[in-house]
């Protein structure tokens, strides 16, 4: 084996291959920016009065800093074949605290756009760098905990995002989140000094791919900027049509060309097949739902009841303990064959959220918005994260990395541009509360429709119900599920 070629040595890393210093450099780097993407809605308000810019200017920002998201995904699947993980994450970390200065000491809404287009990208980055190593390397007893470690990060703190933007409204210290937001960042690259093994580039001397990257690019940045525009605009405006059809264009091209590719940068010919489709699709469905349930919930209370910031997110609070007991029960099945029956009925769980917000009137909602957020909060983490997990599963654990880039790009292209169009159809829509109703409506007949059609293609497949080899898996050259090629059983009948 070669040494590595880095200036520091496995002995100058006093804690190299230590389990909780891995959890801990994962969660710091994922959850500050993770946060966000919920906790923003509840102080749209201040950012608008302090930044001195309209609604159509912090929601171009948050579409940017998604894309950018969305985009360094894919980007890390390129450079870690040619940049050492460690050094890239460093970087990264770095980067990020650096976007979360600049949000803080914004002057106006064009620095703190570019600080948010940081924090995102980064953040992209880092889970693709960081996120395969805490799964892969820790042996097979340890992936359950892993797995629910990452429920917990990631979905976690998109529940606990409404309670934190609650707060922050309320005490007027957006500029604060920020700045603390910028010490975990540095708090992450300290940790990773001291855990993230030294490494090689896996293949220093490869080509850029130019068949992937810019694509890539306009396919995450042109449909962000056509759904930020639909806060100053209508639906057959130019400024939502065009670059949405040319984003979506571009990702369609990007996908096949990926799958056609001999040597792709995600693996989209290894997945294509019934469970890992299955997984992806659930995922994205799953998460577009919860982000467009939860946004419009917030709405609701917000605008149509008037409630404070804090209130609502108190209300909406009721996620976090509904994605503890899914976190609880991903540990238990994940190694077991009930992993794809946990990730629908996070899904159907989502879609029943979405039937509660029809029942919504003006008058005492308490009890049916905290049971939402409970069955949001659940299918969150039911629904997204054993679906990117049968993904991940059903490839190689060498090319885990590129499949997180790839589920992430279709899973950010899916929420974040489902729910903004569902939050327009109900500031668009007849009356603001028979709009919100129409938003959830949508939700419940998304999630039932596709969710019947997704189950119709796992069984198709004529998938048994079989545990993942895990220790194959970690070899690092088969995957873990045995997973048939689409529609199988009828392809036999």
């Amino acid at each position: 084996m070669r040494r590595p070629s880095s200036a520091f040595a496995v002995r100058d890393v006093p804690l190299a291959g230590s389990y909780p210093a891995a959890v801990a450099m994962v969660l710091l780097a994922l959850c500050p920016f993770i946060v966000l993407s919920t906790a923003t809605l509840l102080f749209d308000k201040e950012l608008v009065a302090d930044l001195g810019t309209t609604r159509f200017g912090t929601e171009l920002a948050g579409a940017l800093a998604n894309a950018g998201y969305a985009f360094g995904a894919v980007a890390a699947a390129d450079l870690i074949q040619r940049v050492p993980k460690r050094r890239l994450f460093l970087f990264d970390e770095l980067v990020f605290a650096v976007g979360s200065v600049v949000c803080a000491l914004a002057p106006g809404i064009a620095a703190f756009t570019v600080g948010r287009v940081l924090q995102g990208v980064s953040t992209g980055l880092l889970l693709v760098v960081a996120l395969p190593p805490l799964v892969t390397k820790h042996g097979p007893r340890r992936l359950p905990l892993t797995a629910a470690f990452v429920n917990l990060g990631l979905f976690g703190m998109v529940t606990a995002g409404p309670l934190v933007g609650g707060v922050v409204a309320t005490a007027g210290a957006w500029r604060a989140l920020f700045a603390g937001l910028a010490a975990l960042g540095v708090l992450g690259m300290v940790v990773g000094m001291v855990s993230f093994e030294p490494d090689e580039a896996a293949a220093p001397g490869i080509g850029f791919d130019f068949s992937a990257l810019p694509v890539a690019l306009v396919a995450t940045v042109l449909p962000f900027l056509g759904v930020a525009w639909l806060s100053r605009g209508s639906f057959t405006a130019p400024g939502f049509v065009v670059p949405v059809a040319v984003g979506l264009a571009a990702l369609a091209a990007l996908l096949v060309r990926q799958y056609r590719k001999e040597r792709a940068l995600m693996p989209l010919k290894l997945l294509s097949h019934t469970l890992p489709v299955t997984g992806i699709a659930v995922a994205m469905l799953a998460g577009a739902a919860f982000t467009a349930v939860v946004e419009l919930c917030a709405t609701y209370l917000l605008s149509v009841r008037a409630d404070s910031p804090l209130a609502t997110g108190g209300l909406l609070a009721t996620q976090i303990p509904g994605v503890v007991v899914a976190a609880w029960l991903f540990k238990k099945v994940f190694a077991s064959r009930w992993l794809p029956v946990l990730a629908f009925s996070g899904l159907a769980l989502v879609g029943v959220a979405g039937g509660l917000v029809l029942l919504l009137v003006p008058g005492d909602v308490v009890l049916l918005v905290a049971l939402a957020g409970f069955l949001l909060g659940f299918g969150a983490g039911a629904g997204v994260s054993p679906g990117l997990f049968l993904a991940g599963l059903s490839v190689p654990s060498s090319r885990l990395g590129p499949t997180f880039a790839l589920v992430e790009l279709l899973r950010s292209e899916a929420a974040f541009l489902v729910a903004p169009v569902l939050l327009a159809i109900g500031l668009h829509g007849p009356g603001l509360a028979n709009g919100i109703r129409l938003g959830a409506l949508v939700v419940v007949v998304l999630a039932g429709g596709c969710g019947a059609a997704l189950l119709g293609l796992l069984l198709s497949g004529g998938v048994k119900p079989h545990r993942p080899d895990l220790d194959r898996w970690l070899e690092g050259e088969e995957a873990a599920f045995d997973s048939p090629p689409l529609a199988a059983a009828i392809r036999r009948g």
